[in-house]
C-alpha cells in the first residue's frame, strides 16, 4: 500500500470536507485514521536546535496544531489559536488587540459575561468601551484612541442580526480591528471571513463540539494577530487540554450535517409555535416576521437552532413552562444534540435589572430554545403540554 498526501485544506473544498479533513498530517501506510491523543504535559527537547519549544501550555501540543490548522481553514482565516473556553478566546482577543488607555467600540447587544468583561474589567486595566446599538451610529463613538469594534452575529440571546458590512467599511477607512462573536452561527452558517470581518471568535462549547461534553474556545484570524493572542494565553493560561482538543475535533467532523439538522428543526418549531395558546411572540431570523429576515437570509447559510419564545404572563409564566418540560433540558448553554433551554433572566443577563434587560431586547417572559436533534413532533408536543401548565 502507498503512502498517500495528506487531503489538506484547499480554498475550493467545501465546509463539510474541510471539517473532517482540513488540518490533517500526512497520512502513511498504517497511520491512524483518526488521530490519537497525545496527552503529554511536555515533549523531549534539549535547546533552540530541536525547534520550536514543545509544551502544552505554548499551545503546540500535536492535538492542539491540527485542531488550530483544521479551525483555520474551516474558518477561512490564515490562523487559529484554541483555547479553554469561548470566554478565554473573547478575554485573550482583547488583551491582545488593546493595551491602556485604548478603547473599544462594540455593539450593546452582547452576551453578558463579554458585556462585563468590557463594562468592568477592561477599564481596571485602562481600557475603555463604548456600548452602541448595533444598528446605530457607530462612528460617532469611534475615538481616537479607538482599536477594536466588536459584536456578535447572531446576537446572544436575542437573536438579531447586524449587517456587518458599515462596520467593516468604517474598520478599514479608520485603520480598525473588527472582532465577531459568530457563535450562535457556527463557521457552517457564517463565515466572517467571507465578509471581511477580521477576527473571528466562536465558543467551541457549542455548536462546534455539538455534544454537550466540553469546554473550549477558538480565536481565527490574520497570523499576526492570532500570535498575539496566543502570547496572551501563555501569560494567563487558558490552554487546551490535549484530551479535550481530540474531543473537539471529533465534534467538528460532524458539524455541517448537525448545523442542517438544527436548522431544519429550528425553523419548522418557530413556524409552529407563532400563535400558539401562551405565546406572545418567536424570535427567529427564518420567519418573515423577523425584523432581520431579509437579511439574514442574505448573510446566512441557514438560520441557525436558536430560537425565543416571549411568553404571555412574564417571567412566572417562563419559570411555569421551563419546569414542566418533560423531554427539552433546563440547562444554560446551547449547540448540543439535546434541547437545551434557558431564562437569560436567571443566567446570562442576571445581573442587569429588568429595565435594562427590556432595553436590550430580554424582557421578563423571554426564553432562549437551543434547538437539538430530537424529532420536532416530539419537542412540539412537549412545549405544548408545558405551556399548557
Amino acid at each position: 500500500m502507498s503512502d498517500r498526501p495528506a487531503p489538506g485544506a484547499p480554498e475550493n473544498r467545501q465546509p463539510s470536507t474541510l471539517a473532517i479533513h482540513a488540518g490533517e498530517d500526512e497520512l502513511t501506510t498504517r497511520a491512524p485514521v483518526v488521530p490519537p491523543v497525545v496527552q503529554s504535559a511536555t515533549f523531549v527537547w534539549a535547546d533552540p536546535a530541536d525547534g520550536p519549544l514543545l509544551y502544552t501550555r505554548y499551545g503546540n501540543n500535536p492535538n492542539q496544531v491540527q485542531l488550530a490548522r483544521k479551525m483555520a481553514a474551516l474558518e477561512g482565516m490564515e490562523a487559529s489559536v484554541p483555547l479553554a473556553s469561548g470566554m478565554a478566546a473573547v478575554a485573550m482577543t482583547l488583551l491582545a488587540l488593546t493595551e491602556a488607555g485604548d478603547h473599544v467600540v462594540a455593539s450593546s447587544r452582547l452576551y453578558g459575561a463579554t458585556h462585563a468583561l468590557l463594562t468592568t474589567e477592561l477599564p481596571r486595566r485602562g481600557v475603555t468601551a463604548t456600548l452602541v446599538d448595533p444598528v446605530g451610529d457607530w462612528e460617532a463613538a469611534v475615538r481616537p484612541e479607538t482599536r477594536v469594534l466588536y459584536l456578535e452575529l447572531p446576537t446572544n440571546p436575542t437573536i438579531r442580526v447586524v449587517d456587518p458590512r458599515p462596520v467593516v467599511r468604517l474598520a478599514r477607512q479608520r485603520g480598525l480591528t473588527v472582532v465577531c462573536d459568530a457563535t450562535f452561527a457556527s463557521p457552517i452558517n457564517f463565515r466572517a471571513a467571507d465578509h471581511g470581518l477580521d477576527v473571528a471568535v466562536q465558543s467551541a462549547t457549542k455548536y462546534l463540539g455539538g455534544h454537550s461534553d466540553l469546554i473550549a474556545g477558538v480565536v481565527s484570524g490574520p497570523r499576526e494577530v492570532t500570535e498575539r493572542v496566543g502570547e496572551m494565553a501563555r501569560l494567563y493560561g487558558p490552554a487546551l487540554d490535549p484530551h479535550t482538543a481530540w474531543l473537539l475535533d471529533r465534534g467538528i467532523r460532524t458539524l455541517d450535517v448537525r448545523m442542517e439538522r438544527h436548522n431544519r428543526n429550528a425553523l419548522e418549531i418557530a413556524r409552529r409555535m407563532e400563535g400558539a395558546p401562551g405565546v406572545r411572540g418567536v424570535v427567529y431570523p427564518g420567519l418573515p416576521s423577523h425584523p432581520d429576515h431579509a437579511l439574514a437570509a442574505e448573510l446566512f447559510r441557514g438560520f441557525g437552532g436558536m430560537i425565543a419564545l416571549v411568553l404571555e404572563g412574564g417571567g412566572d409564566a417562563a419559570d411555569r413552562f421551563v419546569r414542566r418540560l418533560r423531554l427539552a433540558v433546563a440547562a444554560p448553554s446551547l449547540g448540543g444534540v439535546e434541547t437545551l433551554v434557558s431564562q437569560p433572566r436567571h443566567t446570562s443577563h442576571h445581573a442587569l435589572s429588568a429595565t435594562e434587560r427590556e432595553a436590550l431586547g430580554i424582557p421578563d417572559g423571554f426564553v432562549r430554545i437551543s434547538v437539538g436533534l430530537e424529532d420536532p413532533e416530539d419537542l412540539l408536543a412537549d412545549f405544548a403540554q408545558a405551556l399548557e401548565g
